[in-house]
Order: structure tokens, then C-alpha cells, then sequence
């Protein structure tokens, strides 16, 4: 009897142990919510939450799980700032000019009419005070910031007719994105910053008369091309654009180093495989885009430069309104300067 009372308190020791054991292994997994911006049909943008979710997941063994929840499960398309500052959810994947009405300067952090390419971005972002200036935005409402991908160029819309003059957009209803459209409200624009899962639904039931979105093959997703048979090229709004990730500072701080360093590590591989998937599916789209009756119109050099002229009436203007801004100009057009002597003689023209 005595040894079956021992034999039963060491069992109930071991069965007490591996309990404890697994309750302090159940308490280090981290399980977090994240809101993307974006469908995840939609191409190029779509997968870039799961797949951080699935890099987190593997490199931690399964002790770091993201949950990625559709465009409105969590929030509405871009409502995701406030949210994540309030920590109703831990993160949330955009774009910065998601956040234009905010701070102006998140914006510029997203693109620019007439800005840098891909690489000169990318460059700046990293090395020349870019991701610093956005940390540093975002941190007075306890969001930490990470750039988190980059875009190619995109179409500069998509209208039912054919634009032959600056003069055909006066009273046009458009969605545009960012400070472009407020260029485009210099020729009579009227621009709203729609989601995109909102905008197809605005073009068919003509809320707006023309839309631009993205490259080809995300706009194709969406389905542009079934209503509006015009897509304009280059796109001179947004050369490159950049994505985010932000996450509630309180949950980012009860990280340990390990699982941060995966987080921080997933952010910069996407940038590069997301800026690649986005060159490689363009061609492919815009074929299809023909065969369905699109034309891919390109934009005079006339109306390009009125575009320019008009961007540097904006650009004055948005840096006198915020001193934010302002620095964020001064740390790209300082670093872009130096930039210069190897920009315009590395590349073949």
C-alpha cells in the first residue's frame, strides 16, 4: 500500500510538472490580430499579410501567431490608425497615405506625384532618415512603424473616355489617392480617397466618373476594366509606394528580442518579394486588359509637364501648411542632392 502511495504521488508530481510546463509554454505564445488594409485577392498587395503571418509562424516555431483578418472584419479598409493606437487590435497592414488625414506628412511617407523610383525610395526610406521620420510620426500615438513593402509604378486612372485635354476633367467625380489628388483638383477634380474593395461598387453605380488604384494587375483584380475601357499611363502620381505594418506600442514592448527580430526581419524580405511580384505581373495584365478592350493610353508630354507645373504649386503649398512635412522634405531633397551623381549616371536613360 505504501508503494502504491508513493508510485501515485510521484505520478501526480509528474502530471503536476508537465501541467506547469505547459501552462508557461501556453503563456509565451503570442496570438495577435492583424487588420489588412487590402483583400487578400487582390494581387500583389492581397498576400502580404498571410505571408508574414506564415513567415512569423514557421520562424517561431508556432510561438508567434498572426491572425489576418479581411477589410472590414476588424475595420473598415483604411480606418485602421485609431484602432491600432488604441490597441483593439495589435496590427494592421497599409499604406501610409491611409493616414493623410491624420498627418498630411503620412502622405508623402506613402508617395508623391512625381517622386523617386523604386530603388531612390527604397534608399532613402533606409538609409537616408525616411523610416526614422515615420517612427518618430507614429510614436506620439504609441504606434510603432515599419515600412513593410514597396510597390512599382502604378496607372494613373482609369476613365469611360478617352481624356484628350486637362480641360475633360473639370467636374469629373474621381477616386485618387494622396496628395496627387490635390493636383488633380487644380484642373476641377472632384477626388475622394476610397478603399479599394469600395470603389468598384462607386464606379458601377457612377458615385464617381473615373478611379485610380493601383498597377494593372491589382486594378485588374478589382475589376476596373469591365466598366471604365481608358487606363492612362505613367503613373506621375505614384512612381513607387511604400506599405506598413504598424503595431500598438504596448504589445510590441512585451515582445521578447526573438520573436521582434522575426517580425522586424518578415517586414524587410517582403519589401523585396512584393516590389518583385509587382514588376513581374504587370505585362500579363495589361495584355489581358487589351483582349477585353482596354486601351493603355500614354499621357502627352504637354499634359505631363501641366501635371508638374501644378504638383509644384501643391508641394508649396503643403509645406508651408506643416512643419512635418517640411521635414521630411528637407531629409529627402538633402539626401536626394547627393543622390544625384550617381542617379543620373548609373542607369542606361
Amino acid at each position: 500500500m505504501r508503494i502504491a502511495r508513493t508510485l501515485g504521488a510521484i505520478a501526480l508530481a509528474a502530471a503536476t510538472t508537465l501541467a506547469i510546463s505547459a501552462s508557461d509554454a501556453d503563456a509565451k505564445k503570442v496570438r495577435w490580430k492583424l487588420h489588412s488594409a487590402f483583400g487578400t485577392n487582390v494581387a500583389v498587395l492581397g498576400p502580404v499579410g498571410p505571408r508574414i503571418s506564415d513567415w512569423v509562424g514557421r520562424a517561431s516555431n508556432g510561438d508567434f501567431d498572426i491572425k489576418v483578418f479581411e477589410p472590414g472584419a476588424l475595420a473598415g479598409g483604411y480606418a485602421y490608425y485609431d484602432p491600432v493606437s488604441q490597441g483593439a487590435f495589435e496590427a494592421a497592414y497599409g499604406t501610409p497615405g491611409a493616414n493623410q488625414g491624420k498627418n498630411s506628412a503620412f502622405a508623402f511617407l506613402s508617395t508623391w506625384p512625381f517622386g523617386p523610383g523604386a530603388l531612390e525610395f527604397n534608399a532613402w526610406l533606409q538609409f537616408g532618415g525616411g523610416v526614422e521620420i515615420g517612427k518618430e510620426l507614429y510614436g506620439r500615438d504609441g504606434i510603432e512603424y515599419f515600412y513593410c513593402g514597396m510597390i512599382p509604378p502604378e496607372t494613373s486612372g482609369w476613365f469611360r473616355e478617352k481624356i484628350t485635354s486637362l480641360d475633360q476633367l473639370k467636374g469629373l467625380k474621381m477616386r485618387f489617392f494622396g496628395v496627387g489628388a490635390k493636383v488633380m483638383q487644380k484642373f476641377g477634380v472632384a477626388t475622394q480617397q476610397l478603399a479599394g474593395g469600395d470603389i468598384y461598387p462607386a464606379l458601377e453605380l457612377g458615385t464617381i466618373d473615373a478611379t485610380e488604384f493601383s498597377m494593372p494587375a491589382i486594378d485588374r483584380t478589382l475589376g476596373f476594366y469591365q466598366i471604365a475601357k481608358y487606363n492612362y499611363f505613367p503613373g506621375w502620381h505614384q512612381q513607387s509606394t511604400t506599405n506598413e505594418i504598424l503595431v500598438n506600442r504596448d504589445k510590441w514592448n512585451e515582445l521578447d528580442d526573438s520573436q521582434q527580430a522575426i517580425f522586424d526581419i518578415a517586414c524587410r524580405a517582403n519589401q523585396g518579394i512584393e516590389l518583385a511580384e509587382g514588376e513581374a505581373l504587370q505585362p500579363a495584365a495589361m495584355i489581358a486588359n487589351e483582349k477585353d478592350g482596354v486601351e493603355n493610353v500614354t499621357w502627352s508630354d504637354d499634359v505631363l509637364n501641366s501635371l508638374r507645373d501644378a504638383w509644384q504649386e501643391v508641394l508649396a503649398e503643403e509645406i508651408a501648411a506643416n512643419p512635418d512635412v517640411k521635414n521630411l522634405w528637407d531629409s529627402y531633397s538633402a539626401f536626394h542632392e547627393q543622390y544625384k551623381i550617381w542617379g543620373e549616371r548609373g542607369y542606361l536613360k
